[in-house]
């Protein structure tokens, strides 16, 4: 402590102040104050202490870093507060803070590093991140430009479940060393001179890390630098006595800097790294823009598709199956539409697989199999004068799974008075084939209701011949990939099937699938028929129906009703 006197000199101290400001046998007594603990460093402390001395303040407290004689230098926090008006003066307290400072430092450099690996950690990354997003901070000299290599460890979980979270530890650990050489040796690459800052390396969870690139160049850079750790990691580790390889998934994302935020660049590369681990791991994925739309479009769809059934946003178009003998109608296949409100019309290819993988596919399937029921019935009242036709509805096999379809079925069956045989429920060779318990059984209470039940796109899949005639099945779709070979009358020497040339094997193989139908007891559908000669020599081989745009595409209920009038199947 030191009594300094209004004018701002010291009057007296004691020992301890002279020890701490290092000055030794230098008495302080008459010492400008301000000077020795820096006072007038910055304006503003420097007007708070010439009002405590004028008395217009009561008091002054501020932290100062001062550096000794000998060189040394400490961190103290100084307080400035009047002594009685009769003294005149005020008191100078100065209290050495290095030890809190010191733990202060060490504190915040625990919280923002990894205490495993000693990389910055999440809050660190995201805070330079932040930083470097800021236009402010953008420098004449730099590119404007930013990179994130994202990546995380194929594979982590099973040495953690192995061998032991100490393996794992040492495992990130060394992994972490080999990035922070990738990253050092990146930088030192691009400086002609001295080297240029390293990127920033982070471990941000887990086996997830991070390598942010400030002032990028060009995905070309980004690319080198992920194909660099690519090619590190795949060298052995050596860990206590364990010869361990891992792999890494990698997504690279490069972009101007004024154009991203910080949310934004992190989801485009928690994407890409979605991608790498899609396309079979071990690999980096440069974000694609047109890739990443598709994806949003996806997850629109997914978002709005249960709403968008309420709405009756959804409807069916029809088309034709017709007789290949006499060419009449027989029945229609019902295909779903989704009139989105904004992307316009979708076909199935859009949004099924969407629906079956949220469970949508249930409320989806039932309308369909309602609406397309009492439109069957429709044109049999319709059209009293000649044999009414079938309507055939794709099922899916989570509807068998997540709902009761053998009681929805016959519930529809009784609401629209159409008889049984009237429908037709077409599932997939790959799902029929893998059915047991719980689908087969409703496949055949179905079946034994007197429901007709198909086998799609028949040839693609299993092709279990032995499990298929013990199957409830009525009717085999041959694949349209069969029937696009027929599309000559004769076929051509040599010819593989390729760029429209026909292949003599597709006329064997479909000849060999309907005789085995028809013995089996089982009708043939045809499935892309687009020309005469393809409808001649399926009709030759005797194929029972034919489906595609040589009769028809699929088209509104009312376009089917015109055609019901007319003896056979003319071209739409």
């Amino acid at each position: 402590m030191a009594v300094v006197d209004r004018e701002g000199r010291v009057v007296t101290a004691n020992a301890a102040m002279e020890t701490l400001l290092g000055n030794g046998v230098a008495p302080l007594a008459g010492r400008v104050a301000a000077e020795l603990v820096d006072l007038a460093a910055d304006t503003r402390t420097w007007h708070a202490y010439r009002e405590v001395l004028r008395g217009r303040q009561a008091r002054l407290r501020c932290t100062r870093r001062l550096k000794r004689p000998d060189g040394t230098s400490l961190w103290v926090q100084v307080s400035v507060a009047p002594l009685p008006e009769e003294e005149g003066a005020v008191l100078l307290s100065v209290t050495d803070i290095s030890a809190n400072r010191q733990l202060q430092a060490r504190l915040q450099h625990l919280q923002l590093h990894d205490p495993v690996t000693r990389l910055p950690n999440r809050t660190l990354f995201f805070e330079r991140l932040a930083a470097a997003l800021e236009r402010d901070a953008y420098e004449e000299s730099g590119t404007g430009r930013i990179g994130l290599v994202y990546l995380d460890l194929d594979g982590f979980k099973a040495v953690n479940d192995t061998l032991g979270h100490r393996v794992g530890d040492r495992l990130l650990s060394a992994v972490a060393e080999r990035l922070t050489r990738c990253a050092e040796a990146a930088a030192y690459g691009r400086s002609a001179g001295a080297p240029a800052t390293a990127p920033l390396v982070a471990r941000l969870g887990g086996d997830e890390f991070a390598v942010l690139v400030e002032d990028s160049t060009g995905t070309e850079q980004l690319a080198d630098l992920a194909e660099s750790v690519l090619r590190t990691l795949q060298a052995p580790f050596d860990l206590a006595g364990q010869r361990l390889s891992v792999s890494a998934s990698i997504g690279v994302v490069e972009r101007q800097s004024a154009s991203t935020t910080a949310t934004g660049l992190m989801q485009a590369a928690d994407t890409t790294l979605y991608w790498a681990k899609a396309d079979g791991k071990s690999r980096w994925t440069l974000f694609d823009p047109e890739r990443n739309a598709h994806r949003m479009t996806r997850q629109a769809l997914s978002s709005t598709l249960r709403a968008a059934i309420g709405r009756g946003e959804f409807v069916l178009e029809y088309q034709p199956l017709v007789g290949m003998a006499q060419g009449e109608v027989r029945g229609v296949e019902a295909l779903v539409r989704w009139h989105h409100p904004q992307f316009g019309l979708l076909t199935p290819n859009r949004f099924i697989s969407l629906a079956e993988e949220d469970g949508s596919i249930v409320q989806l399937g039932r309308w369909i199999l309602a609406t397309a029921c009492r439109q069957a019935r429709r044109w049999q009242l319709d059209h009293p004068g000649r044999a009414p036709i079938f309507v055939s509805v794709n099922v899916a096999v989570r509807q068998v799974w997540d709902s009761d379809l053998v009681a929805d079925v016959a519930e529809i069956l009784s609401e629209t008075n159409l008889a049984p045989h009237l429908l037709q429920l077409e599932l997939t060779e790959s799902a029929l084939m893998g059915s047991a318990g719980r689908p087969l059984q409703a496949l055949q209470a179905l079946s034994d209701m007197g429901v007709r039940i198909a086998i799609d796109d028949f040839g693609t899949g299993y092709s279990n011949l032995a499990y298929l005639s013990r199957l409830p099945v009525s009717v085999l779709k041959l694949d349209g990939a069969f029937v696009r070979g027929f599309q000559y009358e004769t076929p051509q020497e040599g010819g593989t099937g390729d760029d429209g040339v026909p292949n003599p094997a597709d006329e064997i193989i479909v000849e060999a699938l309907v005789q085995l139908a028809h013995r089996l007891g089982l009708s043939v559908t045809a499935e892309g028929v687009e020309t005469d000669a393809q409808a001649s020599r399926l009709r030759r081989l005797g194929c029972d129906t034919g489906q595609g745009w040589l009769y028809s595409r699929a088209v509104s209920p009312e376009q089917i009703g015109e055609l019901l009038g007319t003896a056979a199947c003319p071209q739409i």
